[in-house]
């Protein structure tokens, strides 16, 4: 999720401006149609371009360096995934105005995974867990040597401690460490320290370093038919501890498909209750963030935090 605040500075991007972007750097796609998508997330405005592209155009600077690391890793990913991930054809340059690059992707079909669709079903959590170990095989080996400058190490847990920390102070209002809360749900802010020293004193990943989505949660999950059928969205694509990703077991998941997702990836005590603590911090950065101005947000993290509790 996002790391950006909504106060943040961000450039003006309409439709107007996606047009001519598209216009003069791609003018072999100059003649089909542009429609925005709504919401499309924290990171990007988006917009389909005809039938079989999407245009992404980066919103913040956290997000400026995703277009050309997707374009450069996807492709190698793409033929190694068992579910669809997509397929970038382009990446356009600042212009007009706008200050970054930006890409045009092939179009994904789907719908928005839905806890209230996904959330107990065991097919569901083994496919994940399949989707991330196929990932993770994907080793730091498979970078040419030539690449090697690039830098894809993930940020390690710890560098999260002092805004989870400043996150659960802000939420601790209320008697006996519970919280009152934008979403009406009163937080455990006691627990969630215990939680997060926890996550912060559990052993540290000694195995050589993995791939990782690094953003996996269910807005970034796509559904045919009521299944999986795509992950989407790589700009925290990365290598390191891949306890980030267990953060999909608590924005989707319920403990029993949660047990059944963490014994089909084989995920081991420590990595386990990292996971939870990346959950726990991701959720919070959100939520602070957020949620007093988006109720979908609201309702999507106070999931992810109670559900990061219970472990």
């Amino acid at each position: 999720m996002a790391t950006e605040t909504p106060t943040d500075t961000r450039p003006a991007i309409d439709a107007a401006l996606a047009r001519r972007l598209v216009d003069t750097q791609f003018p072999q796609w100059a003649e089909l149609p542009l429609r925005r998508l709504d919401p499309a997330g924290s990171d990007h405005v988006i917009y389909r371009l005809g039938e079989e592209l999407s245009v992404r155009l980066p919103n913040h600077t956290g997000a400026i360096g995703q277009a050309r690391k997707e374009a450069r890793w996807l492709p190698r990913l793409a033929p190694h995934l068992p579910l669809a991930i997509p397929v970038p054809v382009g990446v356009g340059e600042p212009g007009f105005g706008y200050p970054w690059p930006w890409a045009v992707s092939r179009w994904l079909d789907g719908e928005v995974a839905t806890v209230e669709a996904l959330a107990d079903s065991a097919e569901t959590a083994v496919e994940l867990a399949e989707f991330l170990t196929a990932l993770q095989r994907f080793t730091p080996g498979d970078i040419p040597p030539e690449d090697a400058r690039e830098d894809l190490t993930a940020r390690p847990l710890t560098d999260r401690d002092d805004a989870t920390r400043a996150a659960i102070a802000h939420l601790d209002t209320g008697p006996n460490g519970a919280s009152g809360t934008t979403s009406g749900t009163a937080f455990n802010t006691a627990a969630m320290t215990e939680l997060w020293d926890a996550a912060l004193n559990a052993p540290a990943w000694d195995h050589p370093p993995l791939w990782s989505h690094g953003d996996l949660h269910t807005g970034n999950l796509l559904t045919v038919g009521g299944r999986l059928s795509a992950v989407i969205d790589f700009g925290e694509l990365g290598i390191g501890d891949p306890a980030r990703d267990l953060i999909i077991a608590f924005t989707l998941m319920t403990p029993r498909s949660r047990a059944i997702f963490r014994a089909a990836l084989g995920v081991d005590d420590a990595t386990w209750t990292r996971g939870r603590g990346w959950a726990l911090a991701t959720g919070l950065n959100a939520y602070t963030s957020y949620a007093a101005v988006n109720p979908r947000v609201a309702t999507q993290t106070t999931r992810q935090i109670t559900q990061a509790l219970i472990g």
